[in-house]
């Protein structure tokens, strides 16, 4: 009989966030990838949960890790070329299961659901018997396609995203179940066509209280294994975008759809609620200028969030600091990878004027800037966490202009991970003799830069920020963009087991699916 150490289990990672309205294609240059035992230098990620449980339990099999910031769509070609590589390594291993790293909400420039896609091909090369786990964020846009080519399908709890290492290390827990004859999964789901316009922290607010329920029903309910919570990637166009609530339990249970539908109604019941807070950027600045004891400040530049795949070239805080706040002194991103070669060119030392940033987002502009090259380098970094906390990262060419005595600007040739302060500190740039720091993120940023600078979050222009009518969709239908109602609320049952419903109990939602 097989042991657990006996157990061979291949384990990698297809990372990525793509926004179709950023019009730069995610390209093979933006991606790291390693292969074989390389990948286990994941640190601070899903991937790395799931290693660190696997390790001594069984023997782990590495395949690729693909990773980037968000950005763009993923250039098709690259994504067939990596998904050609990995099912090689699975047919040449042979595993007895698969544990992955997805994020959920990666799509190509053919197709809208590429972790759809690739589980597919995986299930089709493996067959039925081999148990797939997957960790994904919870934004992802969970597909039909996810749980019916996956055993195993959860994500992580917490936004900023705090707990992704357990989320794998869960993953990787349950597949083992799976395999030692133990664990017999059954995936109940409620889908609520409604993307969140804000509020979309889990540790407060309305989805705060939709998750505390979630714990509460998870610790009085012995049967269900897992409550995942996905909070919709807004950027995403297609079909069956919405709030998706699922509930794993092992084996059928009809509680499953009861606690399913409660906490899907809760996003429907308290949809008026998600809505931001955010600071114009007159108010933004003017907090910095007055509150100097809160000093420094970190201010997100929430319409142009490489963390939501916009490009990162947005001006208007760049501006405002140039042209309305030059007593405070500041640091900041752009990506412009034609301008940092330029001002890589001219060299240390040199005094350069250039027309920077507004040159890949549509509607942007680029801003003139007169200032000095103070530092040169490759980009490469290491991010200090703790989300993704010593993952290696790079900006690509980058150059640091001093601009006016005051403003620190930092070209970047690749989107930058800037929720992390290691993209300022790397450049050598110290964060604590500045009055602020700009970055493109809208929540994980509060979790790195925790106790380095106070955190603002600022009303801007740019494709990283939901606002009604601002975007074309033309294959989904959500509220508030669209006209719906609950009658189109979906529900489905994934699993080697038909559930059994509980036909006294009056359902809220329809279009109940049944899947093996």
């Amino acid at each position: 009989m097989m042991t657990s150490k006996s157990f061979r289990i291949a384990v990698g990672r297809f990372y990525h966030e793509s926004n179709r309205l950023n019009p730069q294609p995610a390209t093979e240059e933006q991606f790291d990838v390693e292969q074989g035992k390389a990948i286990f230098n994941a640190s601070g990620s899903t991937l790395a949960g799931i290693v660190a449980e696997l390790q001594d339990k069984a023997i782990i099999l590495p395949t690729i890790s693909v990773t980037a910031p968000p950005s763009g769509l993923i250039d098709h070609d690259f994504y067939e070329q990596v998904t050609h590589d990995l099912l090689a390594e699975i047919e040449r291993l042979k595993p007895d299961a698969i544990v992955l790293d997805l994020h959920g909400a990666a799509a190509t420039t053919r197709l809208a659901d590429l972790e759809g896609d690739l589980l597919a091909r995986l299930r089709a090369l493996v067959g039925p018997a081999v148990p797939i786990g997957i960790g994904l964020d919870l934004h992802a846009h969970l597909t039909d396609a996810m749980l019916r080519n996956s055993n195993v399908c959860i994500a992580c709890k917490e936004n900023p995203h705090s707990d992704v290492v357990e989320c794998g290390a869960k993953a990787a827990r349950l597949v083992l179940e799976i395999l030692r004859g133990k664990l017999f999964p059954v995936i109940t789901t409620v889908r609520v066509p409604m993307i969140l316009p804000g509020a979309g922290e889990t540790a407060s607010g309305p989805l705060g209280e939709i998750h505390q329920k979630a714990l509460t029903f998870l610790k009085n309910s012995p049967s269900i294994v897992d409550i995942s919570i996905y909070n919709v990637f807004r950027y995403a166009d297609d079909h069956h975008i919405g709030q998706v609530v699922t509930v794993m339990t092992n084996g059928a249970d009809v509680k499953a759809l009861k606690v399913a539908n409660e906490l899907a109604g809760d996003f429907w019941r308290y949809r008026e609620r998600f809505e931001d807070q955010l600071l114009t950027v007159t108010e933004a600045f003017s907090k910095v200028r007055i509150q100097a004891e809160d000093r420094p400040f970190v201010l997100a530049d929430m319409g142009d969030r490489i963390l939501a795949g916009a490009p990162g070239d947005s001006v208007v805080l760049l501006s405002a600091a140039l042209d309305e706040f030059c007593d405070l002194k500041g640091a900041l991103t752009i990506t412009d990878p034609d301008n940092a070669q330029l001002a890589c060119t001219a060299g240390l030392g040199t005094m350069v004027t250039l027309d920077v940033g507004g040159q890949i987002t549509p509607g942007f502009r680029p801003r003139r800037i007169t200032g000095k090259v103070i530092h040169l380098s490759g980009g490469d970094f290491t991010l200090a966490g703790p989300f993704h906390g010593g993952e290696a990262s790079s900006l690509g060419n980058t150059a640091v202009l001093l601009v006016n005595e005051h403003i620190y600007l930092i070209l970047t040739s690749k989107p930058a991970f800037s929720h992390d302060p290691a993209v300022f500190t790397s450049q050598g740039i110290n964060i604590d003799e500045l009055d602020f720091v700009v970055v493109k993120s809208g929540y994980h940023f509060t979790m790195n830069f925790a106790g380095i600078a106070t955190p603002l979050l600022v009303a801007t222009p740019g494709v990283g920020y939901y606002k009604k009518g601002a975007f074309i969709y033309q294959k989904s239908r959500f509220w508030p963009e669209h006209a719906v109602d609950q009658s189109d609320v979906r529900t489905a049952i994934y699993g080697g087991v038909m559930a059994v419903l509980d036909e006294s109990a009056p359902l809220a939602m329809t279009n109940t699916i049944y899947t093996r």
